[in-house]
């Protein structure tokens, strides 16, 4: 009797992630080729030690990391990569675009076109970037620890900032406090299901709810490019454009 295949559904799904699995791991690999530059040993190199976290906190295979690491420190040839931030706007929001590149006459036309399909354009230059401030972004559960322990771990070790959103308590610290803000969590045993760096938006901005979705299509089509590491907004997520978000 025909009937639905359960093990044809798994297969598809499988290939689906297993795709999404080698474009996550195309950025990740590019990041830390661009970190590696700096040297190829994470303890005297922040920004590899960083790139290779999240590499790991993505499941990426040890040989690959150990790869990408050794390509981008010129120790076996390779491709060079070039690391580029873009700025653009859709309507009133500014969004900037982090990219990391092997073929500087690719990225940007596809990615004009991208922003051109989603109602947006490129700006100009430090039309955006002053709006955003480079900083690290940590997120504790607040099921996983009361909000007075965890003031006094983040402070102690340097953090700027600590507030509740939703679930979740936001510590924000400056780029040279991330590091010993995420080693006193960690050695106080309080996991984190973020810590990274993030241009954050210094004044965020509300709009309309069809503006919200134009705006979050358009994040999405760009970080789906493979040149794409990161895009940051100054979209306030309100609870309405969270559940956007879900939709």
């Amino acid at each position: 009797m025909a009937g639905h295949s359960h093990a044809a559904n798994i297969a598809v799904r499988k290939g689906k992630q297993d795709r999404l699995r080698a474009k996550i791991f195309a950025k990740l690999s590019k990041n830390i080729m661009v970190s590696a530059r700096g040297g190829p040993d994470p303890n005297f190199n922040f920004a590899l030690r960083h790139a290779v976290d999240l590499a790991r906190a993505q499941s990426m295979p040890n040989d690959k990391i150990d790869h990408a690491i050794k390509k981008g420190a010129g120790l076996i040839e390779g491709v060079q990569v070039t690391e580029l931030t873009y700025e653009a706007f859709i309507g009133p929001v500014a969004l900037l675009i982090e990219s990391v590149t092997d073929n500087l006459n690719r990225t940007r036309p596809e990615l004009n076109t991208i922003l051109e399909k989603g109602g947006g354009k490129f700006g100009a230059q430090n039309s955006v970037k002053w709006m955003f401030k480079r900083r690290g972004l940590l997120a504790v559960k607040t099921s996983d620890v009361g909000e007075e322990k965890l003031m006094d771990v983040v402070v102690n070790a340097g953090a700027d900032d600590l507030t509740q959103a939703g679930d979740v308590y936001e510590i924000l610290t400056s780029i040279e406090a991330f590091e010993a803000v995420k080693k006193a969590l960690a050695d106080a045993k309080i996991p984190t299901t973020m810590a990274e760096l993030r241009f954050l938006a210094e004044n965020e901005i509300e709009v309309e709810d069809e503006m919200a979705k134009k705006v979050l299509a358009l994040m999405e089509a760009l970080d789906d490019h493979e040149d794409v590491s990161a895009v940051h907004s100054n979209l306030k997520f309100t609870d309405k454009v969270i559940e956007l978000t879900k939709a």
